[in-house]
Formats: C-alpha cells, structure tokens, sequence
C-alpha cells in the first residue's frame, strides 16, 4: 500500500510504501515530547515528492537517527537511521500520513528511556 505524507503546511511531502502493521510509541525524552508512534521502513521506501534540501535535522543522545522536521512548520514526519547491521530504514511518524486511523493500530509500547 502507498501513503502519502507531509508535514502541516505542506513544504515537505513525500510517499511511503508498505503495509503499518503496528507502531511504536517510544517513551524516550524526545519521542515522548514529539508525541511520535513510528513506523520502521526501509529507507528505499520513503520517497520525497517535494522539500528534500528544505529538511532541518536533530540528533541527541547517541546521534544514530537524523530527525527530521519541517523549518517553517515545526512538523516532524520522519526520521533517517540504522537497523543492525547497518540497513538503511526511515522511522515515519503515521500521524503526518494521509487517511491513516490512529486507533485502528496496533501500538507497541518501548520503553527507549533506559537505552
């Protein structure tokens, strides 16, 4: 399945394919603040429609994932990293998706505050 995203005032946008089978909701510091639930998809399948060089990125902590937000917006629809043994994989917020039901998910609940 294709879902399209974006952040709130539409300067990013971009497509993703699969099928969300179930989410994350992190309890780490920034997650928890973010109010992200995530979907893990390989990298290849988040494709940018508009606003690639536009991204601003955060790191912390140990600086393995490139948070990415929209400057103008302040949304943050996804996030670059690495899956062992070094698989490229982008995090996709689902609330920035299109038409997706956030309580028709399953959500898995990681505890990422003791990582």
């Amino acid at each position: 399945m294709s879902y399209s995203g974006s952040c709130h005032c539409g300067k990013i946008s971009y497509e993703v394919e699969g099928e969300i089978e179930q989410v994350i909701d992190c309890n780490c510091s920034h997650c928890s603040r973010k109010g992200y639930l995530l979907w893990f998809v390989p990298r290849e399948k988040l494709r940018f429609k508009s606003g690639e060089a536009e991204l601003a990125t955060y790191t912390f902590n140990k600086h393995r994932i490139k948070h990415h937000f929209c400057p103008v917006c302040g949304a943050a629809p996804f996030g670059f990293g690495e899956h062992p043994p070094g698989t490229p994989v982008a995090a996709v917020n689902v609330r920035c998706l299109e038409g997706v039901e956030i309580g028709e998910l399953k959500v898995v609940h990681v505890d990422g505050r003791s990582y």
